[in-house]
């Protein structure tokens, strides 16, 4: 049965008609809802009272339940929420005030209702007003079917998250223990923007991204994370804790942050979930939780959320060191890293890489720009059969290619039009008129690229393109895979090979050194180091950031030489190379600094 498209039982839909169908005035409704439940202005108005009253006159109002999953909307199910409210027992956590800031269907307030026993008041806030109803009904279910739990005030309240005054609940119970708890939407600023949805925060750029990181795509945030931070920073100097179910990014990403926020939390940690078996859906999430009002801390302990509660019967001493063997990430000095125990095998290389990693050709348009060659012709995307000159047609490599150690040929070629970005593309039309008539044939294609970056360039412009990407010889690594292996890239027909956006490359004009590297980075050192400031579950496992941490030269400079004899006479082997160490010492200086600067292989 539903009321105002809320789900409602039998049993309550029979509890409020039997009571409130004699009550006229909202003021005599409401205070029968207090008495009984501890609700405070269960009916806002005396629409809402007749309404009410009028629909559970009737026996059935079935509604069809629309779904809000585009929304981010999953709700949590009432055994997940009972298992996240048990394990804060475990920890002597016994609040005086529960808030729950987007409330859904109060599964959470439920299980806070149940486990906690001393809490004075409730706050649930909700957008969604069947929500808001389902909420009250359930709430109104569980102490029918519990009359003796404890009754605190209880207000849940139609509002948007980010509109709702948290900071008056903040000074109205400084003095009291509280609890932020619940599932915020998994969703992004960008999605809900999409959706036309009024739930999004005023000041969407909300960490401050300039220029050419706002336009692509470091503005556009997780909800969750921003609703996070909100309770973070308005209950930071109140005792209390946070636990809520987000995704593991942003989990990360508020630890990353502390270094520079600084925080009042500490004790942090993050507690894996199953969300397809929770939720039906692909994310990595978990329970993130922290102590309020304390120094700042700056790392964060990972457990499961299904041993911890394996482990109640444990005594809470055993169980504390039990968990201590779990991993733990965030901090370490100035060095952000994904397991702080493993770090210490290989930080001796965590510094900056003297040459400059750079990303592979971004162009969005790959129907039109990416080619296989087929009997001697292009065909692009399309399945369209295409004549070009050569000149500008180069092979490429995407990350499901980067699977050797060495590559000598591509399965893909794309169009080059520019040597730099932003370089103007008319010489296209006299030198390559071939080229130019294929492109001009699908500048719609190019029009349509979503991307704000190719506002105002150049037509059939591309990103990710200087004289790095014609260099004859790349080290690669794919950004999207998880794999420590490093690939050397070599020339393809007398002409230097790209790579897409997904990977990342150094680029190098003596083999050797291309050689040197590839042995450094394949190393086991580097390897653990890798392992220890990259995250399994990040969208892509290896950025830019990351790589750049690799001090080349310190890895250089400690290597065992016979190790690297042994190495460069294996790939000597198999792949008929004829290289020496000869140029060894060029190399490290080459990596050394100078006077001006760090010397660069490249612009």
């Amino acid at each position: 049965m539903r009321v105002f498209e809320a789900n409602i039982t039998h049993q309550v839909s029979d509890y409020l008609n039997d009571n409130l169908k004699n009550v006229v005035s909202i003021e005599k409704a409401n205070q029968k809802m207090y008495e009984a439940f501890g609700f405070i202005h269960f009916f806002d108005n005396d629409e809402d009272l007749q309404i009410l009253k009028e629909t559970i006159s009737i026996s059935q109002n079935i509604v069809s339940e629309p779904d809000r999953a585009e929304y981010g909307d999953f709700q949590t199910n009432t055994e997940l929420a009972n298992k996240v409210a048990f394990h804060l027992t475990t920890k002597n956590i016994s609040p005086k005030i529960v808030i729950e800031p987007t409330c859904g269907k109060g599964n959470f307030i439920i299980a806070s209702l149940k486990h906690f026993d001393n809490v004075k008041k409730v706050f649930g806030i909700e957008i969604y007003k069947p929500y808001v109803w389902e909420s009250k009904f359930n709430i109104i279910d569980f102490y029918l079917n519990n009359p003796t739990e404890n009754k605190p005030e209880i207000s849940i309240i139609h509002s948007s998250v980010f509109d709702f005054d948290f900071k008056t609940i903040s000074k109205e119970n400084s003095t009291k223990g509280i609890l932020i708890i619940g599932n915020p939407p998994w969703v992004t600023n960008s999605k809900l923007g999409s959706l036309n949805s009024s739930n999004l925060p005023k000041k969407a750029n909300f960490k401050n991204h300039n220029g050419l990181d706002a336009m692509t795509g470091k503005s556009n945030f997780d909800i969750a994370e921003y609703i996070t931070l909100m309770m973070i920073e308005v209950f930071q100097h109140q005792k209390g804790n946070i636990a809520l179910l987000v995704k593991n990014s942003v989990i990360k990403n508020i630890v990353f942050d502390q270094n520079n926020n600084k925080h009042h939390i500490a004790d942090i940690e993050k507690y894996s979930i199953d969300s397809k078996k929770e939720f039906n859906v692909s994310v990595e999430a978990s329970l993130f939780y922290c102590k309020l009002n304390t120094e700042p801390e700056f790392e964060c302990a990972e457990f499961s959320i299904y041993t911890t509660n394996e482990l109640r019967t444990i005594r809470r001493t055993n169980r504390r060191n039990e968990e201590r063997k779990s991993n733990r990430f965030g901090w370490l000095s100035d060095k952000f890293v994904s397991n702080i125990d493993n770090y210490s095998n290989a930080e001796q290389i965590d510094g900056k890489c003297p040459f400059e990693w750079r990303q592979g050709i971004k162009h969005d348009c790959s129907s039109i720009m990416e080619l296989d060659k087929v009997n001697g012709h292009f065909v692009n995307g399309l399945k369209e059969e295409i004549k070009l000159e050569s000149d500008l047609v180069y092979g490429i490599l995407k990350s499901s290619d980067l699977k050797n150690t060495v590559i000598k040929e591509t399965r893909k070629h794309t169009i080059v039009t520019q040597k730099k970005v932003g370089q103007e593309t008319n010489y296209i039309k006299y030198d390559y008129p071939k080229t130019y008539q294929y492109l001009s044939e699908h500048q719609d294609v190019f029009n349509a690229r979503k991307s704000s970056i190719y506002n105002n360039k150049p037509p059939f412009s591309i990103f990710g393109v200087g004289d790095y990407s014609f260099k004859p010889y790349k080290v690669a690594i794919s950004g999207l895979y998880k794999t420590f292996h490093f690939t050397l890239v070599l020339p393809q027909n007398e002409k230097p090979v790209m790579l897409d956006d997904t990977c990342y490359m150094l680029g190098f004009d003596k083999l050797e050194f291309a050689v040197y590297s590839l042995i450094l980075l394949n190393s086991e050192t580097t390897m653990q180091f890798l392992k220890s400031i990259t995250f399994a579950d990040a969208k892509r496992t290896f950025t830019k950031d990351v790589l750049m941490r690799i001090d080349l030269l310190e890895l250089a400079q400690t290597i065992d030489k016979s190790e690297l004899q042994n190495e460069l006479n294996y790939i000597n082997e198999t792949y008929n190379f004829n290289l020496t160490l000869d140029l060894w010492c060029d190399f490290i200086n080459e990596m050394k600094p100078i006077e001006s600067g760090q010397m660069e292989l490249f612009a």
